[in-house]
């Protein structure tokens, strides 16, 4: 297992000098963000991303994310002309040892929370969902946390009415061909496509999601056979799921080697679909993180892991989900998880 950390290049405000004193921590998952989606990344702009990560002592062998563009997703005639372009990035990004990109299929929106900064008991702030919230905002006129930035109201209204009539299938059988037309390209490089589930995994202002739960799994893996075509595992995104059996899943898709990257954090169940975000450790929330770690130890897992998102503590005012010290704590009881359970299973076969 790799450990990483989520950095949002040179203008984030937590430095690499940093994250590099994290305990275990051995690299950075990055992208570039300067240039307009569906647009080729430049080679100056990823060299200069790899120096500065070189620099600090930390690898850089994740991308999240190499966004995809929205006329991939609606299946529009000019999503060639993008696709060529991802895969000139795929073939790019390989060129300075990148190997995994996280991306998501998701139409509009990658991520919705309600509140930004809900605050808990003991005075620390984070991310929450609140359903009957988001129901009752008017799809005409939405004004959403993360989101009032991302798009004006004309251009947020016109997308949604592009996907107006987009049914789930007709939105999977755009992942399957923007999939058949770049995975060639992984294999050539020896690049993995680890793609991400749906946060929140249900509908949302009657947009469709296509990868919430093992059978969405499923169905993608059986569509696109690939080694390449993969996952990435985050708990806290499945999780919201409550039908979702995370350590099955863990322990099957790890087994498979269909885990390339993989998102730990916590959330508390509020009631069906309601959530917020805690601190990492199993108590803390309503996921069972070490039963989830045993089980992709015990699959095989020795891929790349992140802490995702963490709550605002000890006066820290960072950006919402990815200030510096909770996720820090984070990665140090993940790193335990994994040492204790790895060091239990080689006694374990040891013994027999």
């Amino acid at each position: 297992m790799k450990m990483t950390f989520r950095w949002y290049g040179p203008n984030d405000s937590i430095s690499l000098e940093k994250i590099r004193q994290i305990p275990g921590m051995t690299g950075v998952v990055t992208a570039v963000y300067d240039t307009p989606v569906g647009n080729v990344w430049s080679r100056e702009t990823i060299a200069s991303l790899k120096k500065q990560c070189d620099d600090a002592g930390l690898e850089m062998e994740v991308i999240e994310s190499v966004p995809v563009h929205e006329d991939i997703k609606l299946g529009r005639g000019n999503r060639d002309v993008y696709i060529e372009n991802y895969c000139e990035n795929i073939r790019r990004l390989s060129e300075v040892g990148v190997k995994c990109i996280c991306y998501n299929f998701m139409p509009v929106f990658d991520w919705l929370r309600t509140n930004l900064k809900t605050e808990a008991d003991d005075g620390s702030n984070s991310l929450s969902y609140n359903h009957e919230e988001i129901m009752s905002l008017d799809p005409k006129n939405l004004s959403l946390p993360g989101w009032d930035e991302s798009y004006t109201s004309d251009e947020l209204n016109a997308l949604l009415e592009s996907y107006k009539d987009m049914s789930h299938e007709q939105l999977f059988d755009n992942l399957v061909y923007f999939l058949n037309k770049i995975i060639p390209v992984c294999n050539e490089v020896g690049m993995n496509m680890a793609i991400h589930p749906d946060d929140p995994p249900w509908d949302v202002f009657g947009l469709p999601r296509i990868i919430s739960c093992k059978e969405d799994y499923e169905r993608l893996f059986s569509a696109v056979p690939d080694d390449t075509n993969g996952i990435t595992f985050c708990t806290g995104s499945l999780g919201a799921g409550r039908n979702n059996d995370l350590i099955e899943m863990a322990y099957e898709y790890s087994k498979r080697n269909k885990i390339h990257f993989a998102h730990i954090r916590n959330i508390a169940y509020s009631n069906e679909l309601d959530f917020r975000e805690t601190a990492h450790l199993t108590e803390a929330g309503s996921l069972d993180i070490y039963g989830i770690v045993k089980a992709l130890v015990e699959g095989g897992f020795t891929e790349y892991v992140r802490p995702d998102h963490g709550r605002n503590i000890w006066g820290e005012s960072g950006k919402p989900g990815y200030g510096l010290f909770d996720r820090a704590l984070g990665a140090c009881y993940i790193n335990g998880l994994f040492e204790a359970i790895e060091k239990g299973v080689k006694q374990n076969e040891t013994s027999l």
